[in-house]
């Protein structure tokens, strides 16, 4: 079984930053492409970034494209969101999710998905 848990939430001022980190047990790390969702309180979870197996390929939403970077260090079974410039509207639980057997390099349906974490909370006050 593949376990995923995920670190760095918190509570951060609007403009502040974070980081968060996903590990992930086991040593396939590096044959999974990984992403990066986020549930907000009466909302359905959205895809917020998603990146390849090897890192050569990003996928950020528009939402947060150019504040937040996913990235990854297969060597440390680790994936990364650095998230910067944070506005209020980014509260969410995140979650850390492991495709196994996607067919393209960047995976963005929840279905793609086999391995999810249990989430940490952001919260961004104003």
């Amino acid at each position: 079984q593949v376990h995923l848990v995920e670190s760095g939430g918190g509570l951060v001022q609007a403009g502040g930053s974070l980081r968060l980190s996903c590990a992930v047990s086991g040593h396939a790390f590096g044959s999974y492409v990984m992403g990066w969702f986020r549930q907000a309180p009466g909302e359905e979870r959205e895809l917020v970034a998603v990146i390849s197996r090897n890192g050569g390929s990003l996928f950020h939403a528009d939402s947060v494209k150019g504040r937040f970077t996913i990235s990854r260090d297969n060597a440390k079974s680790t994936l990364y969101l650095q998230m910067n410039s944070l506005k209020p509207e980014d509260t969410a639980v995140y979650y850390c999710a492991a495709a196994s057997s996607a067919l393209t390099p960047i995976a963005t349906m929840e279905f793609e998905y086999d391995y999810w974490g249990q989430g940490t909370q952001v919260t961004v006050s104003s």
